[in-house]
């Protein structure tokens, strides 16, 4: 695939803007996942940027972090927190934005619902692999990783989706 000096640049912004959405962290007492602004990235990423170039600008976001970077959820960085109980759901950022932007792509009009219904197939898979990844790194039954892992976010992700949607529906006909 060839990617021309303004994908370029909108993969950058959006490995940034992802990086800068975990910046904005809110913990849970009860929770190892804090609430970050990082999804609401991810699903404009997907949806502005398409399935390549949105999945890229995720794989860059990731790579940042691998180097050493502070890009992930409260200033981490490294490979370790790729393997620890969040790991998962940064993973999940990757496959959201492709899958998001595949089911965007090629649509001649916006509507709403569609767009909101897309972003939370992304949030939705999201969930899936943290979820999965936090029962085997901490140990959790299936139950008690969605109870700490998924049931404190989903009105969160579900106001981020909308809002996100919102926003998509007006800047991508004129931008991208």
């Amino acid at each position: 695939m060839k990617i021309d000096v303004k994908s370029m640049v909108l993969v950058a912004l959006f490995a940034a803007l992802t990086a800068v959405g975990a910046f904005m962290v809110i913990p849970l007492p009860f929770s190892l996942v804090p609430v970050t602004l990082q999804v609401f990235f991810v699903l404009l990423a997907g949806a502005l940027l398409g399935s390549k170039l949105g999945a890229i600008s995720q794989m860059v976001y990731v790579f940042l972090g691998c180097l050493g970077l502070p890009v992930f959820a409260g200033g981490m960085s490294g490979a370790g927190v790729l393997i620890g109980p969040t790991g998962g759901y940064i993973f999940g950022f990757i496959l959201a934005a492709y899958v998001i932007g595949k089911l965007i792509e090629g649509k001649l009009k916006l509507h709403y619902l569609l767009v909101f219904l897309s972003l939370i197939v992304g949030v939705l898979i999201i969930y899936l692999i943290g979820v999965l990844q936090l029962m085997a790194v901490a140990k959790l039954s299936f139950s008690k990783a969605f109870f700490v892992g998924v049931l404190p976010f989903i009105g969160v992700d579900l106001i981020k989706a909308a809002l996100a949607s919102f926003l998509i529906q007006r800047v991508k006909p004129l931008c991208f």
